[in-house]
Parts: structure tokens; sequence; C-alpha cells
């Protein structure tokens, strides 16, 4: 470990860890991650049943050892237990996408059951309490010390430190995009450290984007065993048969090591993908998108609710920007634009105007300094957009409007970014794709970095949007767009 690197108790992923035994241990950083997150919902849950018990019980001081403390008590172990249980602290989705805290509410929900089922066979008057206060108000710290740990671990990684060591092993084509990927993105806490391919070559040689080729695809065990790399990343390569990742996966036992293997459907997952066995073999089923049923009118629902809410809550901003809006410029304070939504129907989006009064007509004599990225129009530095324009784009004020089609059905809070006619008629088959779906207020492109993605990339993200679909991503989409927002990145 590199000495004065980290200065807390999480030191930075070692680029070597093995002691040649084939016995690697997962890195020390993980293992504190993972004490200090135990350490944290201990800390937490008896911190909340305290709480409510010394608030409560002290309406009850002569009976507090026989029920309240027993109940007290009783709580706690059975939360702990029930983390436990639902393996909410495995190292592999500490600080993992949403699958830390789908269990963490896997485990909080047991907890709530057992506790109704106990309080029922007990006929304890006083269940109610730790049932609809005491186990929310639990889940709701917990949560909020996890996610916070998870910011912090992240902003490690963004710099370096505590990143699983990865060995790639596929064609020098399908692993430069894995590279990328990890590089782009190091909060998911990769970081390839040595290829191999099938000749032991790499597109420069001896290299793949600047990382070393170790081997062919036949010693991949040989390196993991000697060298420790925590996760072994498959890419796609014809070597890659069956019998092949069957036996490396044998190989890999008694190594602490990951065998991740990329399927061929890049962009699909989520709740798409199943892995079923028909007459003895292993399948990946890929279920139909869905764009009906009930999981959609729940959609509808809560966008119609959401919007309300919102509308409410951000009326008299709303106000104030329109104000500011007419002061600081001749013209209205709203501007209206047609825009494509689902199933190609047209219909008219509502949003602050940013610009000056007929912006539109000039914007052929703008086309030559065109900075977007494919069919879109953007200008860093639009000699259009007006003073306050510019702080409402920054921060996608001028959006607010957008709530009233949400709330008319036009939109969604979640979904691909709404195209202009001139760009749907350009579109090809496969992009027309977005529009199955309604197209919404934020969604991947509004999080991913908006006006600063390629075209390409805005146009995978809408499409990955729509295949897999999930109200658990809308969850996180609409989570993450409030940190994207404030950053104000790729918005002008």
């Amino acid at each position: 470990m590199q000495q004065g690197e980290l200065v807390s108790p999480f030191p930075p992923a070692h680029r070597r860890l093995g002691n040649g035994t084939g016995n690697q241990p997962a890195t020390e950083w993980e293992q504190r991650y993972r004490r200090t997150v135990i350490t944290s919902d201990t800390v937490t849950t008896a911190f909340v049943v305290a709480a409510i018990g010394n608030f409560f019980g002290a309406r009850d001081a002569a009976n507090w050892h026989e029920k309240w403390g027993i109940l007290a008590f009783g709580t706690e172990l059975l939360v702990l237990a029930a983390l436990a249980v639902s393996r909410a602290w495995n190292p592999a989705v500490l600080g993992q996408g949403a699958e830390e805290f789908r269990r963490l509410g896997r485990a909080v929900f047991t907890a709530t059951v057992v506790l109704a089922l106990g309080g029922i066979a007990l006929t304890s008057r006083n269940i109610k309490l730790w049932i609809f206060v005491a186990v929310p108000a639990i889940a709701l710290t917990t949560l909020t010390a996890r996610y916070l740990l998870r910011l912090w671990l992240h902003r490690q990684r963004k710099e370096g430190r505590c990143l699983r060591p990865v060995l790639a092993a596929g064609s020098p084509t399908t692993v430069r995009d894995l590279i990328a990927r990890t590089r782009k993105f190091p909060h998911l806490g990769w970081r390839v450290d040595a290829v191999c391919t099938t000749d032991g070559r790499g597109l420069d040689g001896e290299h793949v984007d600047g990382v070393p080729v170790v081997g062919r695809l036949a010693d991949v065990a040989n390196h993991v065993h000697r060298d420790g790399y925590r996760v072994v990343a498959v890419t796609p390569d014809p070597h890659w048969s069956p019998d092949r990742l069957q036996r490396l996966a044998w190989n890999l036992e008694g190594s602490d090591a990951e065998m991740v293997v990329a399927p061929v459907l890049m962009e699909v997952a989520g709740p798409r993908l199943h892995v079923d066995t028909v007459l003895g073999l292993p399948l990946l089923r890929v279920s139909m998108p869905t764009f009906t049923g009930g999981r959609r009118v729940v959609k509808e629902v809560v966008d119609r609710l959401g919007a309300a809410v919102l509308l409410l809550l951000f009326a008299p901003l709303m106000v104030l920007v329109g104000l500011l809006v007419v002061l600081d410029s001749r013209g209205g304070a709203f501007y209206s634009q047609r825009r494509v939504g689902k199933d190609g129907r047209e219909f008219t989006i509502l949003k602050f105007r940013t610009m000056v009064v007929g912006a539109d007509r000039v914007r052929a004599e703008l086309a030559d300094r065109n900075e977007g990225a494919g069919l879109l129009f953007k200008l860093r530095r639009d000699p259009r957009v007006t003073r306050v324009g510019a702080v409402l784009r920054r921060y996608s004020i001028d959006e607010l409007p957008q709530l009233l089609n949400v709330l008319t059905g036009s939109m969604s809070l979640v979904g691909p970014r709404p195209p202009l006619p001139e760009e749907c008629a350009a579109y090809g088959p496969d992009i027309r794709r977005r529009l199955l779906v309604k197209p919404g207020l934020t969604g991947l492109w509004q999080i991913s970095g908006r006006s600063d993605l390629p075209w390409e990339e805005a146009v995978r993200l809408d499409l990955r949007y729509v295949e897999d679909w999930s109200l658990a991503l809308d969850t996180v989409i609409l989570w993450k767009t409030l940190r994207a927002v404030l950053h104000g990145q790729g918005a002008y």
C-alpha cells in the first residue's frame, strides 16, 4: 500500500495483491469499508431505538424494563439480523448501484413482517409504535447514512482510490470499450490494470489504450491467482466457447476474484434479463420491453400527482422567474415550441423564455457556429440568450413550466429528451424507438452530461431507457437529477 495517499481508514486498492498462495483476500479498503457500514447501521439503529424508547417509555416508566426495554432491544436485534440474512453487508454490493439499497429495503420489510407477527402472537399493544414509527425511522436513518458513505466512496474513486483491480479478457476492441467506460465512470469502482487477449497482443502492440497486455486468454486464471485481481471481466471474443468459460470459472475457484461476463446484448439489462435452465442448459432469457400494464399505470399516477405537487411547491418561484424574464428583456415570460411525443404525436412544450424575441429567425445565421452533437443545435455562448436566461438554463429553471405538460399527460417526469419535429424527420428506424414512450422532464441524458454528451451517447442513453425502463430506474434518475441540476454541468 502506498503511504500517505489517503488520510482516511480506507487505503487505495493495490495493483498487485497476490501473495503467490492462490488465496487472495479482499482488499483491505473493502474490508474496512464493510466494517464501517456495519458500524453505521448498528449505531443508527441503536440511536433510533434509544430515542423512541426514551421518549415514549418515559411516559410509562414503571413498566420500562418489562415492556419498552424488551421491545427496544428486540427491535434492534431483529433489524440487524434481517440485514445480515439479506446479505446487505456483502462487499460485492456495497457502493454498487441500486442492489445495496434494494437489499436494505428487503431487510427492513422482513423485520417489519416478523415484528408484526410477533406482536400478534404476544398480543402486545405497544407493537404498533415499533412497526409504524421505529422501523421506518431506522430505514430512513440507515439509508441516509449509507448514501453519505457512498458519496464519500465515489469521491475517493474519482481521485483514483478505493478501486477494484480488474483483469479484462477478450478481443482488443471490446476490451478497449470496457476500459473507456471504467475511466468515464470511476465511481463504479473498476480499474482495468491488465489485459489478456487471444494472441497476447493488443491494439498498440503490448498495450490496449495504455493498459498492458499480460498474456493470452488461456492464461487468465494463472494471472489472477498470482497477481490477485478482484474482478475478471470477460468481454466478447470468438475464443470464449461455453466449455472454455466454464473451465475458467472452475480455475478461478480458490481466488477472491469475481468473474463477470459481458453479454452480447450490451444495452439490455435490469428487469428484462433472466437466467433460466432449460434442458440442463443455462440460458439468458430477454423479456420484451413493457409499454403497457400495471407499472405504466403506476407511472401515470406518479407523474400526474408529482407534477401537481411540484407545481404547488414551485408556484412562488415560477411567479418570480416570470417577472424577472419580462423585466430583463422585451417579450413574454413563456416560450412555446412544437415537440414530438409518444408514438410521433406532436405537442406544444412550455418553457420560460431564455432568449430574445425572434431568436428562431436568426438561427440560420448561426448555423456555422453550431457546437451541438448530431442533430442538436447548441452554442455554449449563444448571443441570443438573455442575462436572466443564462442563469435559468444553467440550473434548468426554464424547464419548470413543463410540469404543466406532465400534468396534462403529454410528457412524463422521466423519459427520453423531447425532440424537435425536424430532428424526428431525420431519425432512422432504430432511433425512432425513442418515441415508444413519453418524453421526460428529466432522464438518463439529464444526469449524464446533457448538452456535453456526444449525439451517439445521447441516443444510446435514450434507447437504453426505453429498453430497460422500470419504476426503480425512474426513482434513481429523479434522485440524481437534483445533483445534476445543482452542478449545472452540460447546461447552456
